[in-house]
């Protein structure tokens, strides 16, 4: 039997910089440009105020893990969970429609026997598996 190396750890990001992963730095780079254009465009007081504002943020997305999982993937969970009606309320009228579809169709059920190995074909078949295909049966 061969021998297979199953990888593990697949779930474990690849680490670019230190501690860093590559998603990790993009996101801070993706930050730290922003910053500088808002460094060029804003005042010293204003950049100050929006450049730490938009340092958090991106620093929350990039490094914080809810639940083993990344932040933007618990926000997107968080996001379709609040999509989703809270209430499930059962339609008994689409019930009854499908029940009529099915009526229409009228499928043919017949009960067809399935035949059975006779004790001396089971015993032939047995004797040529036990010698490894050297007996034939006679015809």
């Amino acid at each position: 039997m061969e021998q297979f190396l199953v990888p593990q750890f697949i779930e474990i990001e690849t680490k670019i910089i230190g501690p860093i992963t590559t998603r990790q730095f993009l996101i801070m780079m993706i930050a730290g440009m922003l910053d500088f254009i808002l460094y060029k465009l804003l005042y010293i007081n204003t950049f100050i105020i929006v450049g730490l504002f938009i340092t958090t943020i991106f620093g929350i997305i990039a490094f914080a893990r809810i639940n083993g999982m990344p932040f933007h993937f618990f926000f997107l969970n968080l996001v379709q969970t609040f999509q989703k009606p809270k209430l499930r309320v059962w339609d008994k009228t689409k019930e009854i429609i499908l029940e009529k579809k099915e009526e229409k169709k009228e499928i043919k059920k017949e009960f067809i026997p399935k035949q059975g190995i006779e004790g001396s074909s089971l015993a032939k078949l047995a004797l040529t598996v036990n010698t490894g295909g050297a007996y034939k049966e006679d015809k």
